[in-house]
Order: structure tokens, then sequence, then C-alpha cells
């Protein structure tokens, strides 16, 4: 498809760059994964409610990524980490060098140089993550790739006069952009990627990952804007970024998971029972200092739930010990079903 002849006589290295990452990834399914990339195709439904979902969320997250970057960041010369951050600094030192390419000052298209420098490391992920990670990220790329260079989506700034507004709202829109895609377990490529990888070792949350990288990022911008606002304004972004990533990725409904030591365990857990119907587990333990039995009550509330909970507990044991812990999600009766 993209070596067809009548193709190369309008020469367009977009399609140059798909067909030798579609080639790559074809190798490397067929390689690695002994035919699994194939037979998942031929098992599984392709027009589902799930899939369209899933797709359908990469679609959006890459557009509002690129809207973040095209109307807040890039007119500001921001590089918030990434390849597309990257791309920013391309596309500056080769200002009037591609007139053809479609940039208003004439670089290197920005989306376009975060696809190159995606490819590498699509492979690694693919190899890590699996063939499932690699169809995601690869439309993922190509979304924030035609959502950054080809869509319209005009690069100028909203807040012209403002960096530091461009700064915090490129970092929501990217955030949430990236969020999306992070839900259905994909990726836009580049450093996303490496943080998936990465959080397949260390467990860190992805947002931790995605600043710690990107922040490295920064100061190749600082090298070549050699403007000490920029990476300012930069971490700024980055911030925000790591913030709404982890708030759409875990959800805006965090509970709380509670240890109760209390020697009116019974009346306490009659009223988790009773009042808020909530459930509970009785844990076993020995009081360190007394050498005891104790009973530990074990429970997850919400919010509201547990202003409630502790009212009723301070009425009932105020000598009680408590342990309240933040959770980013719970799966079972009354909370979450876990196929969703």
């Amino acid at each position: 498809l993209f070596c067809n002849k009548s193709i190369f006589q309008n020469f367009n290295p977009q399609n140059i760059y798909l067909f030798f990452l579609l080639s790559g990834l074809n190798r490397i399914f067929v390689d690695r994964t002994n035919m699994q990339f194939m037979s998942i195709i031929t098992k599984k439904k392709i027009f589902t409610k799930a899939n369209f979902t899933t797709y359908g969320s990469i679609v959006l997250g890459s557009f509002l990524l690129a809207s973040g970057f095209n109307f807040f960041v890039t007119p500001h010369h921001i590089v918030p980490g990434g390849v597309y951050g990257l791309g920013i600094v391309i596309n500056f030192l080769t200002e009037g060098l591609f007139p053809k390419m479609g940039m208003p000052n004439g670089g290197f298209p920005i989306g376009t140089a975060g696809f190159l420098l995606d490819i590498p490391i699509t492979i690694v992920a693919v190899l890590t993550l699996g063939p499932h990670f690699g169809i995601k990220t690869v439309l993922g790329m190509l979304s924030c790739m035609f959502f950054l260079d080809y869509s319209g989506i005009p690069i100028v700034a909203l807040a012209p006069n403002d960096p530091l507004l461009s700064a915090i709202f490129g970092g929501v829109l990217i955030g949430a952009g990236v969020g999306f895609i992070f839900r259905v377990d994909g990726g836009s490529g580049g450093t996303d990627s490496i943080a998936m990888i990465l959080r397949k070792y260390t467990h860190l949350p992805l947002g931790l990952l995605v600043t710690i990288i990107d922040s490295i990022i920064v100061l190749v911008g600082l090298a070549v804007f050699q403007d000490w606002t920029i990476p300012l304004y930069s971490w700024i972004t980055i911030f925000v970024t790591g913030k709404v990533i982890d708030l759409v990725v875990e959800g805006f409904h965090r509970k709380k998971a509670l240890f109760i030591i209390s020697e009116k365990h019974d009346i306490i857990s009659k009223f988790i029972l009773e009042n808020l119907e909530r459930g509970g587990t009785f844990l076993k333990g020995i009081g360190m200092y007394t050498n005891e039995d104790k009973k530990i009550i074990f429970s997850a509330v919400n919010r509201k739930e547990l202003i409630k909970l502790k009212k009723a507990i301070h009425e009932i044991d105020p000598n009680a010990f408590i342990t309240i812990m933040e959770t980013n999600e719970i799966f079972g009766e009354g909370f979450k079903k876990i196929h969703n």
C-alpha cells in the first residue's frame, strides 16, 4: 500500500515512515510471538463495543493531546518532555528548512518528528508488553501525528501573552489525552511507552514515571533555547500533566480503606453492616505491648461514609485505634465490578 508506485511519484516521507514501521512490527509479531498476532485477529471479533470504546478512547486522547500542544504549548516553545517535546526542539532547529511540510515556521513537523523517534521505542514496547500493546500504540502514534500536523488544528496560543496559563491548560489537555489512552492500556508512543515498560518492573504510578522521564527532556530544551523561563514553564506543564494522568487513570472517586482496633469491635462492625450497609473482615492480631489477642476490622468505604463512621467510632469507643488509607480502585461487592 505505502510502496505503491503512484505514491512515490508524489514523494511523501510519511508513507515511507509508515511502511518501515508496519513492516518492522509485522516482523516482530511473526518472529517474537510465534504468530500470536494473527491468531488474535482471527479468533476475536473486530467490530465489538469493547473495541469501539478502546480505540475511540485512543483517538479522543490523541486529539486532546494534540490540542494541548497546538493551542497552548508549541506557540510558547514550552518543552513538556516526550517525543513531541523533542519534536518542538527539532522544529525550532530546522526552522525554514522544510517550507513545504506545512508548519508555520517552515520547520520539520512536530508530529512527524515524534513519530520517527517513536519507531525504535515502539519496537521495544511490543517486545516487552506484547502485540496488544503494539496495536494500540501504533494507533495512538498515527492519531497523534495526524492531529498534530495534518488535522488543521491551528498552532496558535489561546493565551498569547501569558505562558503560565498556557503551561497550565496545556498540561491539563495533554494529561487528559494521555490519561484516556492509558485507561485502555494503550500508549501514544515515546516516553508514554517507556513509562508503561518501567511500570511493569517498578510498579510506580504512571504519572510519576512520565514526570521523571520528561523532566530530563526539559534540560534538552534549556540547552537549545537557552532561556531559563522555558524549563520553568515546562516543569509546570509536566507537573499538571502527571497529576491529570493519575486522576483520569485512577478515577475521580477514590475510596478509603480502614484498619480499626477496638475492644468494642462487635458494636463497630454492627454499625458498618447495618448503618453503612458495607462489609468487612475480622483479622486476628496480637497486641505488641499487652501480648493479648486482638480483633482487627478491615473495611472500605467512600468519603461520605467515612465521616459517619469516624463519628460513630468516636461515640462507641473514643480510645479506638484507626488507620485510614487512600485507595486508587476497589473491586468487588458494593464497589466496581472487576470486568469494568
